[in-house]
């Protein structure tokens, strides 16, 4: 095994400790070692390097999935490098000839070992109270989250990132307006409310929408115990749905297959700023899908229902971008633990559309399909 094949099987089972690089060959480098070390940035692996200067130091976080080749980078300025893992300890070795010879040592660290078990930097951090978590029956008074419920814990925290992440474009907001179509027993609405007025300080009002009576009066009631004034719940589909105007923001998580586009509609047809929507059930374009070229993949029942679903996904996010979206589709933790966990997040910025559009007519001849969101947006 060469020193590459080390790191990447190193990195692939997260078990580096630390690394320190130095003996540096370009002697134009100021600084004068580097030392590296890996931290957990949402559940996933990151690393920090720190340059290492006669009186002061500089720090660089690298992802995970670019480390590697960062580390390869910065590994030609030097001589040496001791890596300290899990397992076992390396030194790199460089000659004069750039050659790298590998020492394999027994392993000298062992703090590696409670990497894992560091506290999460969630938004809604753990072992601290918070009203709407404790009576939604995710923690308890003290903030410990329920081991049963800490899927939907994490869940939570993960779609708070994504509101988090459009922070700026919010607080140009008076006053926000949101709609959560098909909120169900609302977890991420409460959430979401909790969030902007509470964290933010925005002022906001929050709308949820959904079929279910019961659920409905639930969630008012709910809302009523917490003192959330703005936020309140109704029974109704999306489709007809039309009691508010200058909504600020839709939202739609796993709403049955053309559910999604009727919430789309919504928002395009109101100008809604945001557009976030997590699909499911792409029936629609299952039923009409065809094409020659493509027989091989779209014989075969399976194969044809998951290309159909990322085929819908994509329609939806040109017909966003043609109507002056800015579109992003980003992965979303699903609870029921199924493929369906992509968020399409828009963000109006009056974009001229006409080129999507054009992209958009012949991508739907190629797969000879006339999608329900393209008959439902005004002219």
């Amino acid at each position: 095994m060469n020193y590459i094949e080390l790191i990447e099987n190193l990195i692939l089972k997260e078990e580096i400790i630390e690394i320190i690089l130095s003996n540096k060959i370009n002697k134009e480098i100021e600084y004068k070692k580097i030392e590296i070390k890996p931290f957990l940035k949402d559940d996933i692996i990151n690393y920090q390097i720190t340059y290492v200067f006669d009186k002061n130091t500089k720090h660089e976080n690298i992802q995970n999935e670019d480390f590697k080749d960062k580390f390869l980078y910065i590994f030609n300025g030097f001589k040496q490098a001791v890596i300290f893992s899990k397992n076992n300890d390396y030194q790199l070795l460089k000659n004069k000839k750039g050659l790298v010879k590998l020492i394999e040592n027994k392993a000298s660290k062992q703090q590696g070992n409670l990497l894992h078990n560091r506290q999460k930097n969630y938004i809604l951090p753990e072992n601290t109270s918070c009203s709407f978590l404790e009576i939604l029956g995710i923690m308890n008074k003290d903030g410990k989250v329920f081991k049963e419920k800490y899927d939907k814990f994490r869940q939570i925290n993960k779609y708070l990132e994504f509101i988090r992440d459009l922070e700026e474009e919010l607080r140009e907001k008076k006053k926000l307006r949101i709609i959560d179509f098909g909120s169900g027993k609302a977890y991420l609405t409460f959430a979401l409310y909790y969030y902007i007025s509470e964290v933010l300080k925005l002022e906001v009002e929050i709308y949820g929408i959904d079929l279910k009576k019961d659920v409905v009066e639930f969630c008012n009631e709910t809302s009523k115990k917490l003192g959330f004034k703005n936020l309140n719940f109704y029974c109704g589909d999306i489709k007809s749905f039309d009691k508010f105007e200058n909504i600020d923001m839709i939202v739609s998580l796993h709403a049955c297959d053309i559910a999604t586009d009727m919430a789309i509609a919504h928002g395009i047809n109101w100008k809604s700023k945001f557009i976030l929507v997590v699909p499911c059930c792409q029936h629609e374009i299952f039923t009409q899908i065809k094409n020659d070229v493509m027989s091989p993949l779209l014989k075969h029942g399976i194969l044809k229902e998951r290309i159909s679903s990322l085929v819908t996904d994509a329609s939806r996010g040109i017909l966003l971008e043609a109507s002056g979206y800015e579109v992003q589709f980003v992965e979303f933790i699903d609870m029921e633990h199924t493929p369906k966990n992509i968020m399409i997040r828009a963000v109006f910025k009056n974009k001229d559309g006409q080129k999507s559009l054009e992209e958009y007519n012949e991508y739907k001849k190629f797969w000879n399909i006339n999608p329900y969101l393209e008959s439902s947006l005004k002219k």
